[in-house]
């Protein structure tokens, strides 16, 4: 039988790759938006919904909407809202092309690095099929996570070009990469250790001659000290735009209030936290059952025992990754990577509620699949039939992989699919409960949808989210009474709530208590001034009081802000002649 040249035998590769990969994940283009953060970041994202504007591109490089600071994920959503509109198959299939790129580059770029094509070809696989990675593509929200995993990839290619010919011209190149993909996500703050961890292997940088990185013509260094100081210099320029990227991530974080206290969640918790979401990450990794969309925090639930299991495990995993560092150096850079890269989402800096998410493995999973491909066969080589019994079973795990894979995808189809799946997956959350009801109450089952706020409430009271959707539903239910004090409830718990002022208005104004409701009207305008339903309100309200001159005012306003708001043009034109009662 006649070999495959190279270039034949790659493409084949890439290939299978990318068709196995359409084949789980191809049903996302019928697939439609979340309430989970998709309202945020594209459905009531007015700067996104237009599209390419340059109002939306100066707003992109100024916001921290959404407690973080990633323009070209903003201009990412813009392109796909100029292209699809609120098609949220459009959008989802950006996603996955994403997906499909990063995987083709990261067999791509490992081939070049280690020349072990089945390697390689497992690595790819493995990432482009894995469950785990099933948020990261089919979440909209997560574009980031997709978008900057590309940067990632790239910079690690453009670093081995610049290894294999140590020119500036490389290197910088190397910088724009890695700052394009901070600039999608700030998750790449750990790849200037990871580069360092591949100059330990497969570059072998750490015990060969090589000249020096900043020029194309510098000294060769020999001593073992002297290289190591070299390659931790040549990342110095990386490390500090990561710290500047923390810097930028952490405050945004800290002004949008997402960044949780030591009084809620003490360092003890964070730790602990810490040690079981390793130890669970790499459970998952090899039994990816039970998959939710979020997973609360123990917060001090963890038992001792627990923790210290935990803590004993990685160690010992640590210490054998050491001990054959030198013979099977991939253990411990594989190792290494997955713990490394966790770091900045492993909850030491607790961010919202959840103790940890399916998304965050998206790159770090690839040191683990590393270890594997290049590890197994390594254990298997003193077996005569070992290469054959992995040859027969990687692509029966492959298949077993693709089939989790595709179900989990069908679980984000919508809000409803997406939150029946987390109940029975995890034990229910006020989170959970909460996403459940809203996406019950858009469909019109409010009785439901009251059922599941209440739940949410007894679970956490002081949950704001169900208590605000709990008087939604009401409302609409016209139990406008029931409502308003569950909007007061709110508004004890956190006074500075928009939302909370803007929808108790909206009931007093049903129950025809317009002076309240204008009081709380104007306090919601006061917090959120650029909200253009809030002025449209209040200027009806202030018409049906006979306040023709203050009601038009607030109409305009609500036209300077939207422009198409077409129910405020409309207000606007016929209220100097209605007859208000």
């Amino acid at each position: 039988m006649k070999k495959l040249l190279p270039r034949h035998r790659n493409l084949l590769i890439v290939s299978l790759l990318v068709l196995a990969t359409l084949i789980v994940y191809w049903d996302v283009q019928h697939h439609g938006f979340v309430n989970y953060d998709d309202g945020k970041y594209i459905t009531d994202n007015a700067h996104v919904k237009e599209g390419l504007t340059w109002d939306g591109f100066r707003w992109a490089f100024t916001t921290s909407h959404a407690n973080f600071w990633h323009p070209l994920t903003w201009l990412s959503h813009m392109l796909d809202c100029q292209l699809f509109g609120l098609n949220g198959g459009g959008h989802h299939l950006s996603g996955l092309f994403l997906h499909l790129a990063n995987t083709v580059l990261l067999f791509m770029v490992l081939l070049r690095m280690t020349h072990g094509v089945w390697q390689s070809t497992f690595v790819a696989a493995l990432f482009a099929l894995h469950p785990l990675h099933v948020e990261s593509v089919a979440w909209a929200s997560e574009r980031k996570d997709v978008l900057s995993t590309f940067f990632w990839i790239l910079t690690m290619g453009a670093y081995l070009s610049y290894v294999e010919g140590p020119t500036a011209n490389r290197y910088l190149l190397v910088v724009l990469c890695f700052v394009l993909g901070l600039m999608a996500k700030p998750m790449l703050v750990t790849l200037p250790f990871v580069l360092l961890l591949l100059d330990y292997w497969p570059l072998g940088r750490f015990t060969r001659q090589y000249r020096n990185s900043s020029t194309e013509m510098g000294p060769k260094v020999k001593r073992p000290f002297e290289r190591g100081l070299r390659l931790l210099n040549e990342k110095i320029p990386l490390v500090i735009l990561a710290v500047a990227a923390s810097a930028v991530a952490f405050i945004a974080q800290e002004t949008g209030g997402a960044t949780k206290s030591l009084a809620l969640f003490p360092i003890e918790a964070r730790l602990a936290n810490a040690l079981l979401s390793y130890v669970a990450y790499l459970g998952k990794t090899f039994w990816p059952s039970n998959l939710a969309v979020f997973y609360p925090h123990p917060g001090t639930s963890s038992t001792v025992s627990q923790v210290a299991v935990a803590g004993f495990l990685i160690l010992l995993l640590s210490v054998c990754a050491i001990r054959f560092a030198r013979s099977h150096p991939y253990f411990l850079v594989g190792w290494l990577w997955y713990l490394g890269t966790l770091v900045p989402v492993i909850g030491l800096v607790q961010v919202g509620d959840h103790g940890m998410a399916d998304r965050y493995t998206y790159v770090p999973l690839i040191g683990l699949f590393i270890a594997l491909a290049w590890g197994l066969p390594a254990l298997l080589k003193g077996w005569l039939h070992g290469r054959t019994a992995l040859a027969a079973t990687a692509p029966v795990l492959l298949a077993m992989l693709m089939v989790c894979s595709w179900y989990q995808v069908g679980h984000w189809q919508n809000s409803r699919t997406l939150f029946e799946h987390a109940f029975r997956a995890r034990q229910p959350s006020p989170l959970a409960h909460t996403d459940l009801g809203v996406a019950l109450a858009e469909q019109g089952y409010l009785d439901q949808a009251v059922w599941h706020y209440t739940q949410a409430l007894r679970i956490n009271p002081a949950y704001l989210g169900a208590r605000l959707n709990l008087g939604n539903a009401l409302a609409r239910q016209g139990k406008h009474d029931e409502a308003i004090a569950h909007y007061e409830r709110a508004l004890q718990t956190k006074p500075g709530l928009a939302e909370g002022h803007f929808n108790m208005a909206n009931a007093l104004t049903a129950l025809g208590k317009l002076d309240a409701a204008i009081s709380h009207y104007r306090e919601a305008i006061r917090i959120a001034p650029e909200d253009p339903d809030m002025h449209n309100n209040l200027g009806i309200a202030l018409a049906r009081l006979n306040r023709p001159e203050e009601a038009r005012f607030h109409f305009r306003a609500a036209l300077r802000i939207k422009p198409d708001f077409e129910n405020a043009r409309h207000n606007l034109h016929i209220t100097p002649s209605l007859p208000y009662s």
